[in-house]
């Protein structure tokens, strides 16, 4: 018996014939065109309600109005001091000025006599319609304005808290 190898179709990787390109959808979005990374480990702290930069910032220009960005965020390191009863983190997501996410009471106290570590992570899809440089960046505050609340928390010695942010433009 011989063995026929069946070629395979470039566009989809499948055997030829089955999905020809004439097949596909004018215009098929989904393919990541480029993608931005940045990184920060600058401890900031504050015991304020207003949002405060974290230093986590990146930017991209994205080719087309179509295109839309996959933001991937996490910050680590993030730790509530103890001292205030209902003391909390909350870290927000913004493209330029425009809030586009934003998280809850992180590492919510309820007693004080405890200190809280935690990460939070951001996935968002954003539309923004535009084709010049945006900038995507995080700020924080502390929920209730009592204690210290910290980003990217230097906890001593060799540990030092990275924290992350992906920017990828996705075709429309």
């Amino acid at each position: 018996m011989a063995i026929t190898r069946l070629g395979t179709n470039s566009i989809t990787g499948l055997p030829d014939g089955i999905v020809s390109s004439a097949s596909l959808a004018s215009g098929v979005g989904g393919k990541v065109l480029q993608q931005v990374h940045a990184t920060t480990t600058t401890q900031v702290s504050s015991s304020s309600t207003t949002l405060a930069d974290t230093t986590l910032t990146a930017s991209i220009t994205p080719s087309a109005t179509s295109s839309k960005i996959l933001v991937l965020a996490t910050h680590n390191g993030n730790y509530v001091s103890a001292g205030s009863i209902n003391n909390a983190l909350r870290i927000n997501l913004f493209r330029d000025s425009t809030e586009i996410g934003r998280t809850g009471g992180v590492g919510w106290i309820e007693i004080t006599n405890d200190n809280i570590s935690a990460s939070v992570s951001f996935n968002v899809v954003d539309s923004p319609s535009a084709n010049s440089a945006l900038t995507y960046k995080t700020k924080f505050a502390n929920i209730n304005g009592t204690a210290s609340v910290i980003v990217q928390n230097s906890f001593g010695g060799d540990w030092v808290t990275t924290s992350y942010i992906t920017l990828m433009e996705i075709a429309g």
